[in-house]
């Protein structure tokens, strides 16, 4: 697909309208691989008392153990100061911490910086969420890697902006410009879904100067072909339903056990293996393993996160005492992942986009400009959000 611009194509920013900035935890130690050992985590953090907890929580301006917050929506985490905490560790929940590297996070917001509660209320089974996936700070624009990633978890990636594909729980009222569907259906000749502009979004996408632009198309065969693409793009990036395989002879193994605890991990192109010490998988095709994301390859910096040491007498050093069975489960997946996401990308791309639907005939339909409402959030007072120290919450 040829390179796009703002005056053939519209932006994402204005398809989809209102967009949060990523969440900011201001410090490492709440989120983990692996749940045990944020409780482990929190527990010796409450054995602490004064000094000492405070150096453990690793205060910043925006947070320290005398800070007063309130819950997080939907969340049962305590909302006494820090300081004064007790009782058992909030419930780790599944969230996207990095590209296609799912973690666990303790969902307390007095240890998050800035949660953006907002994500949060809108968060649930059937919210889709997707992330400007802009390259590391201080790493190289990536224009082969994805611009968009799509999670069903509560991305707290330090990326772009994260915009819900719904503005309330339910799957209720589509983060999209209105009027953008029953455009899109009169020129289509049949309906389509926020779903549907949500695939079509993550295949077609594209990075301008301006922004990431979503070339949009009026001709039927092309919005289906582009569709289908992105409905796979986005199942194999959300990993629900039925686990993705790759047909038997390609399907990565672990040949050699690997060890309780990898000092090093490297991958050699050759053999087309990931050798952790002398503990090996493959195959692993280099396409997966010089998958892009954010400017870094997301296998490198998965199997990074695992094995690189944390400074010791930190929480963050408490982590399993080896290398979990779950986590070489993931990992298999992930290269499964990697590997038919490449092959999606690899597949030639249409040389243009027929029948184009630009910004000036949306701006003519009135689908353009969006209201500045649209680019708000929500009012969402579905539960109760308890305030600072159990006062009633202002919303």
């Amino acid at each position: 697909m040829p390179c796009v611009t703002p005056d053939d194509a519209p932006l994402l920013a204005d398809l989809m309208p209102w967009s949060v900035a990523p969440p900011r935890l201001g410090r490492g130690w709440p989120a983990a691989p692996d749940a045990a050992s944020l409780r482990a985590r929190w527990d010796a953090l409450l054995k602490a008392e004064g000094a000492e907890r405070e150096a453990l929580f690793l205060p910043t301006r925006s947070r320290t153990p005398h800070t007063a917050v309130g819950q997080l929506p939907g969340r049962d985490g305590g909302t006494e100061k820090l300081v004064r905490a007790t009782g058992p560790c909030p419930e780790p929940v599944r969230v996207l911490y990095a590209p296609f590297d799912e973690q666990w996070l303790i969902p307390d917001q007095r240890l998050i910086d800035a949660a953006r509660p907002e994500l949060w209320r809108v968060a649930d089974a059937r919210q889709v969420f997707v992330v400007e996936a802009g390259p590391a700070r201080g790493a190289a624009q990536d224009p082969a890697g994805p611009p968009l990633l799509a999670t069903s978890l509560l991305p707290v990636l330090r990326t772009g902006r994260v915009r819900p594909l719904y503005r309330r729980p339910g799957a209720a009222e589509p983060n999209l410009a209105p009027g953008l569907t029953g455009h899109l259906a009169a020129r289509l000749g049949h309906d389509t879904s926020p779903l549907d502009v949500l695939a079509w979004t993550l295949a077609a996408s594209r990075a301008t100067p301006a922004g990431l632009a979503v070339p949009l198309t009026g001709d039927a065969e092309v919005w289906a072909r582009g569709v289908e693409t992105g409905r796979r793009m986005l199942w194999l990036s959300r990993r629900d339903g039925e686990r993705p395989r790759l047909p038997g002879g390609r399907r990565p193994y672990v040949r050699a056990p690997l060890p309780s605890r990898p000092r090093a991990v490297r991958y050699d192109r050759d053999e087309e293996t990931l050798l952790f010490d002398e503990g090996r998988i493959s195959p692993v095709p280099p396409g997966a393993w010089d998958f892009e994301a954010g400017g870094v390859r997301v296998l490198e910096a998965w199997c990074a996160a695992r094995t690189e040491p944390a400074e010791p007498g930190t929480l963050a050093a408490i982590r399993p005492a080896g290398w979990p069975q779950a986590w070489t489960s993931e990992l298999l997946e992930l290269i499964t992942v990697l590997t038919l996401l490449t092959e999606l990308r690899a597949q030639p791309a249409d040389p243009a986009v027929p029948d184009p639907v630009t910004p000036a005939e949306l701006r003519a339909a009135g689908v353009l400009p969006v209201p500045s409402s649209a680019r708000r959030p929500a009012s969402v007072l579905d539960s109760h959000e308890e305030g600072p120290e159990g006062q009633l919450a202002l919303i």
